[in-house]
C-alpha cells in the first residue's frame, strides 16, 4: 500500500511536468459534484506540489511513516489500513468543503505521521541535528517547520485532528470503561486484501529506529 501510493504521488507529479496541469487535479466541490468530476476527491490527495525541496520534504516522510505503520501496528493487517486510509480520507474531504483547501496530500501525510507518534510514544527523536524530543511532538514539531517556511498550518492542523480522530477511535475509546470499537473494517476490505498465512521467517522493520534521515536519528528510551 505505501509503495502503491507514493508511486500514485511522484506519477502525479510527472504528469503535471509533462501533460495536466494542477488545475485539473485540485479540489473543487463545485466541479465535482456539479459537473461529475469525480477524480479529483483522489487526485487532490496524489499531488504533493511542484518539484523541490517541499515535495521531497513531504515524500520522505510519507513514504517512510507510510511504511513504518504498514509494516509494524499494521503488520498483517492490510485491510485495516486500507480503512484508515478511506476513513481519513473521507474525514479530510468532508473538512475540505469548510476550510478552502485545494490540495490535501500533506495533511494526509500528517495524519500518517500523528498516528505512527502516538503509537510509540517512548521512541526519541532528532530533527536536524538541533531538537531532540519524544516521538509524540512530530507532528507539532513538523507543523513549526512549516511554519518556519511560510507555508500555511492549516493543512497541518488539519491532518493533527484528523490523525486524533482515528487514533481515539481506534486505540483509546475501545480501551475505556464501556468503550466499544467503533471504526470496523468493512468485510469486503478484509477480503481483497487480509491474506491467512504469516510469513514465519518475516523480520519486521525496527520501529524502535525511527530517524532514518541523514539530519537525525531516533531510539527508545533507555535503548
Amino acid at each position: 500500500v505505501s509503495r502503491a501510493y507514493t508511486t500514485a504521488c511522484v506519477l502525479t507529479t510527472a504528469a503535471v511536468l509533462e501533460l495536466i496541469t494542477p488545475f485539473q487535479l485540485y479540489f473543487n466541490p463545485e466541479l465535482i459534484f456539479k459537473h461529475f468530476q469525480i477524480w479529483r476527491l483522489i487526485t487532490n490527495f496524489l499531488f504533493l506540489g511542484p518539484v523541490g525541496f517541499n515535495f521531497l520534504f513531504n515524500m520522505i516522510f510519507l513514504y517512510r511513516y507510510c511504511r513504518m505503520l504498514e509494516e509494524g501496528s499494521f503488520r498483517g493487517r492490510t485491510a485495516d489500513f486500507v480503512f484508515m486510509f478511506l476513513f481519513g480520507g473521507f474525514l479530510m474531504t468532508l473538512f475540505g468543503l469548510f476550510v478552502s483547501l485545494v490540495f490535501l496530500g500533506q495533511a494526509f501525510t500528517i495524519m500518517l505521521v500523528y498516528v505512527w507518534s502516538r503509537r510509540n510514544p517512548y521512541v526519541r527523536m532528532n530533527f536536524f541535528g538541533l531538537l531532540n524530543f519524544q516521538a509524540p511532538f512530530l507532528p507539532w514539531v513538523l507543523m513549526g517547520f512549516s511554519l518556519l517556511l511560510g507555508n500555511s498550518i492549516i493543512v497541518d492542523l488539519l491532518g493533527i485532528a484528523v490523525g486524533h480522530i482515528y487514533f481515539f477511535l481506534e486505540d483509546v475509546f475501545p480501551n475505556q470503561p464501556g468503550g466499544i470499537r467503533i471504526l470496523k473494517t468493512p468485510s469486503i476490505l478484509k477480503a481483497i486484501f487480509d491474506t491467512p498465512d504469516e510469513d514465519p521467517n518475516y523480520n519486521p522493520l525496527p520501529e524502535e529506529q525511527p530517524g532514518g534521515f541523514a539530519w537525525g536519528e531516533g531510539q527508545r528510551l533507555g535503548g
